[in-house]
């Protein structure tokens, strides 16, 4: 990514603030970053820690832009596009959306059409640089866009590219919603610990630190996670018959459809957002 296009984010909330610390940290200027939101109070902390530019007037942020990252919720996005679009219109800067459940063809429609247009969805581990982004881009983007899209979201973690917009219901089935199922799991984990007699601060820190030792395991090795298990279980151990309460109990099949449920309201959402394009 050249570190001399300007930046511009629409929207100051925790992701837009842990995309500019990782931009940042990797070397990119504060003097080429915009922020806009409502709140001026909110705006002053992003420039007071970061360095940026900032301002409440959407339209001003836009005008300065190379690429824009749409950082609003989704119920606010259509009046946000409609707001900037006769900016934008003239500018033709790349348009980045992070908002979950609307599709490129909304966007378009409100953004006034014809626009290069990536859609990402981050997740909330991006908020300690550990995120995971699954990206996807329209025609009209560049090869040099979208390598510039891939150095923003690198610099909070792991940034992935699908060639198909409807794939995304799948990462957000996966990574977006995927800490949550984590934070389940570290929950049933403590729990039974303390039913096990360990004191709960214990059990939380033994618990936390399992997970992120596996997974640190997982992101290193060279091994399938199968392998990776088989190398905890001895014949006739304690992690054995663990794993075949598992297995007996059907965990793939309730995981399985956990994802699809996800997957299935993910459609849903893309649906109900399309609907305010009238």
């Amino acid at each position: 990514m050249s570190k001399t296009q300007t930046i511009a984010f629409i929207g100051a909330g925790n992701m837009a603030s842990a995309i500019i610390g990782g931009m940042i940290e990797n070397g990119y200027s504060a003097d080429n970053i915009w922020v806009s939101a409502p709140e001026d109070s909110h705006l002053q902390g992003l420039r007071t820690r970061f360095g940026v530019s900032v301002t409440t007037d959407n339209r001003h942020c836009a005008q300065q832009a190379d690429i824009i990252v749409l950082a609003v919720k989704p119920q606010v996005m259509r009046s946000v596009c409609q707001d900037i679009a006769p900016v934008v219109q003239n500018t033709r800067p790349l348009m980045v959306s992070i908002a979950a459940g609307l599709e490129c063809a909304t966007l378009d429609s409100w953004l006034g059409g014809g626009l290069p247009l990536v859609r990402v969805m981050p997740n909330t581990p991006s908020l300690v640089g550990k995120g995971a982004a699954g990206l996807f881009a329209t025609d009209d983007v560049k090869d040099k866009q979208r390598d510039a899209v891939t150095a923003i979201f690198g610099g909070i973690g792991e940034a992935v590219w699908v060639e198909e917009e409807s794939l995304l219901h799948a990462v957000t089935a996966l990574s977006g919603s995927g800490p949550a199922y984590c934070f389940l799991f570290l929950e049933a984990l403590e729990e039974a610990a303390i039913a096990n007699g360990l004191e709960a601060a214990t059990a939380r820190k033994l618990a936390i630190q399992t997970m992120a030792g596996a997974a640190e395991m997982a992101a290193q090795g060279s091994d399938e996670p199968a392998q990776l298990k088989r190398n905890v279980m001895s014949p006739g151990g304690t992690t054995e018959r663990a794993i075949q309460t598992f297995e007996d109990g059907d965990l793939r099949a309730l995981v399985q459809k956990a994802s699809q449920a996800a997957f299935k309201r993910s459609e849903e959402l893309a649906v109900e957002l399309s609907k305010d394009d009238g």
